[in-house]
């Protein structure tokens, strides 16, 4: 694709990585390393890579068929389709919407860790304990990145769907898609060439000794493994499906800068500014990056756009037009300044790239977008990495 991933690999100390690009309807993709240190296992295209929160975006639309189907009201109390469902605070639990959850306004603690089993009550045991932990914040006062928020959503497609979460998540999407390298489980994901996380230790950089944590994490994303190539499959339903468009439209204007480079929030989807939405997931040493551009970013000048190139998140290794006869850049088209380099080096976990070029499908383009030259065509860009040996090990992804 115009790049040495192998080269990038090595020289970010990364163990395996996926990249794929949906650009004019086809997807090109590559792999490269090793999918585990310990078992030297070569990293191919069609291996699964943990996506960590981009499992999110999953989560809301399986949320979004059930408001299309008029079975949820997004703007309803929880409890309202939840039996039973309790917070800590009575105010809370009495003004929560799903909105609120999908948005990560609804105050819920998102660090709240409580181990439920591995079987498939382990959401509604976890969704139980929310009546006795601390709640945070009154529901749409602020935003406040919430993995315990995503659990109640996937217990309500629980109890709408009468079955548990990955089942609904299997039959819902991964079967009506086609999608043969999606693991919703720990069960599928050993039936794979799974990707196994790496973490520091010691100097060394080693496989982690838990590939998931508790089953109750599984809407939030600790859980789902996807190879690149079939990651962008499920974006491609997104940018032509006319009844999920509303997932990327602006709910939340402005957020906190955490480090992602979201710049607001829509129902599920991060917004990164200039019309770019993604996803980042992290989850237990594997690191995972999905964007849609909606512009194509092999005519952006390099030394144009190191501004642009942090905002969609790390260094992207796309060939660059304008070079004809001559490699890629190293690290792509978008060129970082040096405190971009001294943040990003040796934090890049193997992983996965993936992209889209042409028609954006449904939904409103954004008004700063509808002057852009011809020449500069809708875009999208989705990118995963794993088993990053360094870096943050907790993150809002």
């Amino acid at each position: 694709m115009g790049w040495d991933l192998g080269e990038l690999l090595a020289e970010y100390g990364v163990p395996g990585a996926q990249v794929a690009v949906l650009s004019g309807g086809v997807i090109r993709d590559e792999a490269a390393g090793v999918l585990n240190l310990r078992t030297g296992v070569a990293a191919t295209t069609d291996a699964v890579f943990k996506v960590g929160s981009i499992t999110k975006i999953w989560t809301a639309t399986l949320i979004q068929q059930l408001a299309a189907e008029g079975v949820l009201d997004l703007d309803r109390p929880v409890r309202d389709h939840l039996p039973g469902f309790r917070l800590s605070d009575p105010a809370a639990t009495a003004t929560l919407t799903t909105r609120h959850l999908l948005t990560h306004t609804g105050g819920v603690d998102g660090n709240h860790f409580v181990d439920t089993g591995r079987n498939d009550d382990a959401i509604a045991r976890f969704v139980d304990t929310l009546a006795t932990a601390d709640h945070l914040l009154p529901p749409g006062s602020l935003f406040s990145y919430s993995n315990s928020g995503y659990v109640v959503l996937g217990r309500l497609v629980e109890v709408l769907r009468g079955a548990p979460f990955h089942d609904v998540l299997r039959e819902r999407l991964v079967a009506p898609l086609g999608l043969r390298t999606a693991a919703v489980d720990t069960y599928e994901a050993i039936l794979q060439r799974a990707a196994v996380g790496h973490v520091p230790s010691g100097g060394q950089v080693v496989p982690v000794s838990d590939w998931a944590v508790s089953y109750y994490s599984a809407p939030s994303g600790s859980h789902f493994a996807i190879s690149a190539r079939e990651l962008l499959e499920f974006v491609r339903l997104h940018l032509t499906d006319p009844a999920l468009a509303v997932l990327r439209e602006p709910q939340l204007p402005a957020v906190p800068n955490f480090g992602l480079g979201a710049v607001g929030w829509g129902l599920g989807w991060m917004l990164h500014g200039d019309g770019v939405v993604g996803h980042t997931g992290v989850s237990k040493g594997q690191k995972a990056f999905l964007r849609h551009l909606p512009f194509d970013p092999l005519r952006l000048h390099p030394r144009r756009s190191s501004r642009a190139g942090r905002s969609r998140g790390h260094h992207l290794p796309f060939p660059h037009r304008d070079r004809p006869g001559r490699g890629p850049r190293r690290g792509g088209p978008f060129r970082r300044g040096r405190a971009d380099r001294r943040r990003t080096e040796g934090r890049h976990p193997p992983g996965l790239l993936a992209g889209r070029r042409g028609r954006a499908g449904p939904g409103p383009v954004p008004a700063q977008r509808r002057s852009r030259p011809a020449h500069q065509r809708r875009t999208a860009l989705s990118s995963a990495r794993s088993s990053a040996p360094f870096g943050r090990t907790r993150s809002p992804a």
